[in-house]
């Protein structure tokens, strides 16, 4: 059917789930002067008295009135060339934060060598990074949640840019781990990406499209390995730095073009603005646009915390969080396994000093595309819940020939295994937040989420180059009950977004829920009176 033609339906279900309840009204705005073609009205949750709601009455929609909603102008816009230009710019902000994670694994050898840091010192200029993203991660998900998408992504990536070239320069250790932290607070606003990307998306191919950033979080990771292969026996670790900072500079030259989120405009009234950013995806895309009214949520109160724990999101929130801190956590841990356990020479002993050159780094890093192209096939088909949980299991699966003394080969194809397999969790993971949790908080629920992975990544290294010294089979049963629980955690997630529209606001999933018992009710009492 084509979404042009929608009439009744829409308006009607409008008008019944929201002038049912108390506190949420059909209000016009002045935005409508800004376009000509397209009568605009937005559902408001802010409440009014009575004489308002009267007033929005006389003034809101009549129910022969055909409407839209952002969904369904997405939806029959399509995926088109403003999609794959909005992919390359959002896409190299993420090739800079895989850069900026890349090259922890590399700056922190080479400084052991050339400043004669002890063992401690150089864990903490990997500690001191994820703190920052801890720390940073939450709040400029507050930001993009009250000032915009581009806004909090703009900023983030200026921040990261400006401490990344000055901790090129760094003269001793201490300014260079305050400055670090400061990169990793930055770096905590990249994810942003991902929720302003996703919010374009129609939702029939969303998670696969959204793949298209795991495919530059790949790419970033390859890339700085090779520029290290390059630079560093040469121009040392230093003018690695600074070259590593070229992709954000890049972007910030890109994000004029950069468009703020039509939804966000939506919740906060700005309606004109969003039919303008909808008109640019339709010329773009060589699609028309429709001459109706668009519908949605203004909601003034926006990026809480406590949002996050409402009833409806309470169990989602605290099992996603979870499911985050089982992916840092085991994630940066093989990454960390992999140095060790191929820096103790024969494998199960513990001899300690050889050197893992860039060029293994490398085909490690390559696990990255095989795990891309697991999660392509199999999140629009099985579902984003069971991709989590495949993706735990078979990781678990691959780290239990590693209890045995097994060859270096045989180590190395698990590991890889492992690694592709742990990578494209993440990335489901990074698919599913956003769907599941409405526009007025997502860009906080990716922020925090990516915090508890933070935390994850700060505690693995205690285990996967602490603990492992001790014992490596210990060390293993930490990853492998993780992701077991991982796995069990992903299949209890209350709701499967595969094939689910983006909610603006979670006045739309209560109405959702009022209209499923509501129908319910009424085949029960209908049943009851056939009997």
């Amino acid at each position: 059917m084509d979404l042009w033609s929608r009439k009744d339906n829409v308006t009607d279900k409008r008008r019944t789930n929201h002038e049912g309840r108390s506190g949420v009204n059909l209000v016009g705005h002045s935005d409508e002067d800004q376009v000509t073609d397209n009568e605009i009205y937005t559902i408001a949750s802010a409440g009014v008295d009575s004489e308002g709601r009267q007033s929005a009455t006389v003034c809101g929609l009549d129910q022969h009135e055909e409407t839209f909603t952002v969904d369904e102008a997405l939806e029959a816009i399509g995926f088109g060339m403003f999609q794959w230009k909005l992919s390359v710019v959002t896409g190299l902000s993420w090739v800079a934060d895989a850069m900026e994670m890349m090259i922890l694994s590399i700056l922190a050898p080479q400084l052991h060598c050339e400043w004669k840091l002890p063992g401690y010192q150089v864990a903490l200029i990997t500690s001191v990074v994820f703190a920052g993203m801890g720390v940073g991660s939450p709040l400029w998900g507050i930001v993009s949640d009250r000032y915009g998408r581009k806004t909090g992504l703009t900023m983030s990536v200026c921040w990261t840019l400006t401490y990344g070239v000055l901790s090129s320069l760094a003269p001793v250790y201490g300014w260079l781990l305050f400055l670090r932290g400061l990169v990793g607070f930055g770096i905590g606003g990249v994810p942003l990406s991902v929720t302003l990307y996703s919010e374009f998306l129609p939702v029939k191919s969303r998670g696969t499209y959204i793949m298209l950033i795991a495919v530059f979080w790949a790419i970033g990771s390859v890339f700085e390995v090779l520029l290290a292969l390059l630079i560093m026996p040469t121009l040392g670790w230093r003018w690695l730095l600074f070259f590593s900072s070229f992709p954000m500079a890049v972007f910030l030259c890109f994000c004029h073009w950069l468009p703020e989120s039509a939804r966000f405009h939506l919740l906060m009234g700005k309606t004109g603005k969003a039919m303008e950013t909808l008109a640019r995806i339709a010329k773009d895309n060589g699609k028309p646009m429709p001459k109706r009214k668009l519908v949605g949520n203004q909601q003034n109160e926006r990026g809480r915390i406590k949002d996050l724990f409402t009833p409806q999101y309470r169990k989602t929130t605290l099992l996603l969080w979870f499911i985050w801190f089982a992916n840092g956590f085991s994630y940066y841990g093989i990454v960390l396994l992999t140095t060790e356990l191929f820096q103790a020479g024969p494998l199960c002993t513990a001899i300690q000093g050889a050197k893992i050159e860039a060029s293994y780094l490398l085909w490690t890093t390559l696990a990255e595309f095989p795990g891309i192209l697991l999660v392509l096939f199999a999140i629009d088909r099985i579902g984003r819940k069971k991709s989590l949980a495949l993706c735990f299991f078979m990781f678990s699966l691959c780290i239990l020939p590693l209890f045995a003394c097994i060859g270096r080969l045989s180590v190395t194809i698990c590991i890889f295994i492992a690694r592709a397999f742990i990578s494209a969790g993440f990335q489901v993971a990074f698919v599913y937040t956003p769907e599941v949790y409405p526009t007025e908080t997502r860009a906080l629920a990716m922020g925090t989420s990516n915090a508890v992975s933070r935390v994850g990544a700060l505690i693995t290294p205690f285990v996967a180059q602490v603990m492992l010294r001790q014992s490596v089979s210990a060390t293993l049963s930490f990853y492998l009950i993780f992701c077991l629980l991982g796995g069990v955690t992903s299949l209890l997630l209350p709701i499967e977004t595969l094939g689910r529209g983006l909610e603006e606001s979670c006045l739309d999933q209560e109405a959702g829920q009022q209209t499923a018992t509501t129908n319910q009710t009424n085949k029960t009492a209908h049943s009851s009176n056939q009997r």
